[in-house]
């Protein structure tokens, strides 16, 4: 079992569970600590969407670094419940809603809800399903997004990121690190004027 924690804010510190086995991948405290540092100025009272959620780190992360909701996404039985078990212990359980499904099912059913205004993905590595998830929302251009909303994609750092601008997104950076990588994409311009 890996060992993670809240970094910072109204739930710094405590502990958070993992689930046993290869079935989910947390993102290390040192590259989550990284990341948030990226986007803690435009965390305050947002809406986030975690999508391939593993244990919930992420979300639980900007929910006590001031989120003000977040939706949580997993397939995997198991780490819905380390989700909800580590939403309780945080005490963040009030300001936050688990969908144990599919990715795409998730999106379909999230669909007249208000924006997110961060939408985290780190599915697994290989597989194409960052692909899938932003082709969805360009083709079905649901509620929850808008020109506002930032994707944050965690993939293999030999994965190849530009691809993703054919789906009518534009990549604003990519941080780097020793095995794996944080694209940040916004919808492009087109985009945003029919959304």
């Amino acid at each position: 079992m890996i060992f993670m924690r809240v970094i910072a804010g109204k739930a710094r510190r405590l502990p958070l569970k993992t689930i046993e086995g290869d079935a989910t991948r947390p993102t290390t405290d040192r590259i989550k600590e990284t990341l948030f540092n990226i986007l803690q100025n435009d965390l305050y009272d947002i809406r986030f969407l975690d999508l391939f959620a593993g244990s919930g780190g992420i979300g639980i992360e900007a929910l006590s670094r001031g989120a003000d909701t977040a939706y949580f996404v997993d397939s995997n039985r198991a780490a819905c419940d380390c989700i909800r078990k580590n939403l309780a212990f945080t005490h963040l359980e009030g300001q936050a809603e688990v969908l144990c499904c599919d990715a795409l099912s998730a999106l379909a059913r999230l669909e007249g809800r208000p924006p997110f205004q961060m939408i985290f993905m780190d599915p697994p590595y290989g597989k194409g399903l960052e692909d899938r998830i932003l082709e969805y929302i360009a083709v079905h251009r649901p509620s929850y997004v808008d020109g506002q909303t930032l994707f944050i994609i965690e993939m293999a750092i030999e994965t190849a990121a530009d691809r993703l601008e054919e789906y009518g997104y534009d990549i604003l950076r990519i941080k780097e690190y020793k095995t794996n990588k944080h694209v940040f994409l916004s919808v492009n311009a087109p985009e945003k004027e029919q959304i």
